[in-house]
């Protein structure tokens, strides 16, 4: 299990890489817009990622 754990958390990072390394000025554009939101906004929008997240991983392992 622990093995499985790592291997997601590695492709979160290569996921997540992926963006600044292909276009640079279109992520600093969004990270910009991102740090304007609220608390509330930020929150919402993390909650619906991790919601999402957890369905789209419960649909894939069935």
């Amino acid at each position: 299990m622990w093995q499985e754990l790592w291997v997601a958390l590695c492709l979160v990072l290569v996921i997540e890489g992926v963006m600044p390394f292909l276009n640079p000025q279109g992520w600093r554009s969004m990270v910009q817009s991102v740090a304007q939101l609220t608390d509330r906004q930020l929150r919402i929008a993390g909650l619906v990622m991790m919601l999402l997240g957890v369905i789209s991983l419960q649909w894939v392992r069935n």
